[in-house]
Order: structure tokens, then C-alpha cells, then sequence
């Protein structure tokens, strides 16, 4: 769906103005549509009303303005709370609030059995980067296939748009696995900038060069994928899991000398040594999923 001036024609509702919401709303209105409002502190919408927007006096005004309702609230509870009072017969709900996927499959349900179509979206960008052309910003998209195909060139005006399958809470969980991983980089961001802190190395000398390392650490992305699809966690490992605690030894020893806790690096640490002693020291680093899928039971090689 291409045609902007089809898309142009698309109303839809938006229940939440926050930074967030207030970006994406900015978005759809200087492609052309008419964009409903709602913000549980009405102050906070007025902004965009002075940029063409309606702003509804309640949420359930808001729902009933349009079809198209997109959600972007504070978490789950704020929306069951905005839709209680809401007649959902016949809308096409987008929840772009961030959930966890047990939530975002309850709150599909509860949408479904009151007649709503129902599809999820986890914002993989922060609000600077709505609207922005090559911005790299995206969303991930879960849930009624047709509602996305109907509404795939609306939900492309804000950023890129990822499906990502049927099931409700698949969005949420790619979101989620996707923050998970940053937030480890950042751990390791974090000490590493921490160990020379107290040296005569500047920061912006040192940043590029961490910025180089990650870059060319980051497709073992890749086979990471490749040996859980075959199963095979020793195929084509170079540093293997044994030589990785050996040297775990030397880092520990450096945070000690820097005077730096290594309280960043050690749950991982120790995860390597439970697995290495389980007898994998040829692997590398994949087989430590195995003991983090809790459903395996506590210690299952």
C-alpha cells in the first residue's frame, strides 16, 4: 500500500499523547490524517491540537471517532483501564504499548471477545527517530494478519513495520529478547569504561575503538542462530568454552588491580563455569541457553 493519498484518507485514533505517542501522532498528521486524541491529563494533548488534531474528552469518545484505534500507553493496566469503558464491536485495535507476551495474548483475547481485531506492535526506536526517513527506526507487528495487511501503509507513516507472526505476544517478545540484549552490551559498556577511568585515557579516545570491537564481535550472532538450529554447539568454535574460563581469570584479576567490581561479568562468568563442568568445554558460548531455559529443569546439560 503505497498510495499516500489512499492513506491520507485513513482516520484513526491515538490513546495516549505521551513522548512517544506524541511523536507518532505528529507523524500521521503531517502525512495527511485525521488523527483522534485522548490523554488521561488533557493539558498534555493540547499541543496537538494546535497541529490539527481532535482531542476526545475521554477515552471512549476517542474509540468510538474511529475504526483504526492505536493504543501507547504507560504499560497494560493504563490500557485495560482507558478501554473499560469503551464499545470495542467492530474496531481494529493496535496496541503499541510495551508488554510482556502473556500480557499482550490476555489483552488480545479480552479485545477479541468484545468484538475488536486485535495486532501489537513493540517500537523498536525512541521518539526522535518517528517520522524520520532512514531513521533505522522499526516496529515489530504480532497478531491478526489481516488487520496488518488492511493497515500496513498507515502503520508505516511512523517507522518501518516488521510482522512477525499471528500469535498476539510475538512482538512483545521480540522486543523484549532485542532490550535484553542491549542491555547486556551496555553491562559490558559499562565496565569497560569503568576499568580505565582512573588511567590517563581519555574516553573519547578509548570509544571508537570499543565501538570497532563490538562491531566485529556481533555477527557470532549468527552462529549462535546456526548451531541451536542444528543442535551442534562445537561446529566451527574457535575459543572454545574451556579456554574462555581459563581467561576469565585475567579479566577478574584486572577489575581487582583497577579497583573496579566485576559484579557486570560475573553472573555470566559463573553461568560458563556451570556449563563447562558439565563437560562442554569444547563448545563455546551457545550451550549456556540450555541452562537458562528454566522449563529444562535446574542444572539440565
Amino acid at each position: 500500500m503505497t498510495d499516500t493519498a489512499v492513506v491520507s484518507r485513513t482516520p484513526l485514533t491515538l490513546l495516549g499523547t505521551g513522548a512517544m505517542g506524541t511523536a507518532l501522532a505528529r507523524a500521521w498528521l503531517a502525512a495527511g490524517h485525521e488523527v483522534t486524541v485522548w490523554n488521561r491529563t488533557p493539558a498534555r494533548a493540547q499541543a496537538l491540537a494546535a497541529e490539527g488534531a481532535v482531542v476526545a474528552a475521554s477515552a471512549a469518545e476517542a474509540v468510538a471517532a474511529n475504526r483504526l484505534v492505536i493504543a501507547c500507553l504507560l504499560d497494560d493496566a493504563s490500557v485495560g483501564e482507558a478501554l473499560d469503558g469503551a464499545v470495542l464491536a467492530g474496531r481494529d485495535l493496535v496496541n503499541l504499548t510495551t508488554g510482556t507476551p502473556e500480557e499482550v495474548r490476555t489483552r488480545a483475547a479480552r479485545a477479541e471477545a468484545r468484538g475488536a481485531r486485535f495486532l501489537d506492535g513493540g517500537i523498536m526506536a525512541v521518539p526522535p527517530m518517528i517520522g524520520v526517513p532512514d531513521s533505522g527506526g522499526y516496529v515489530f507487528y504480532s497478531g491478526s494478519p489481516e488487520l496488518f495487511e488492511e493497515h500496513r501503509g498507515t502503520l508505516a507513516v511512523p517507522a518501518g513495520t516488521r510482522y512477525v507472526g499471528a500469535d498476539p505476544g510475538f512482538a512483545a517478545l521480540h522486543d523484549v529478547a532485542l532490550l535484553s540484549a542491549m542491555s547486556g552490551m551496555f553491562a559490558g559498556i559499562t565496565h569497560a569504561f569503568a576499568l580505565i577511568r582512573p588511567e590517563d585515557i581519555a574516553p573519547k579516545d578509548f570509544a571508537p575503538l570499543l565501538a570497532d570491537w563490538l562491531s566485529a564481535m556481533a555477527p557470532a550472532v549468527h552462529q549462535t542462530a546456526e548451531q541451536l538450529q542444528s543442535g551442534d554447539y562445537a561446529r566451527d568454535v574457535v575459543s572454545n568454552l574451556a579456554m574462555q574460563v581459563a581467561g576469565n581469570s585475567t579479566l577478574l584479576r584486572t577489575a581487582e588491580e583497577q579497583r573496579v567490581s566485576p559484579e557486570l561479568l560475573t553472573p555470566y562468568m559463573e553461568l560458563m563455569e556451570r556449563r563447562l563442568a558439565q563437560g562442554h568445554g569444547d563448545e563455546g558460548g551457545t550451550g549456556m541457553v540450555e541452562l537458562l531455559d528454566l522449563r529444562r529443569g535446574p542444572g539440565v546439560a
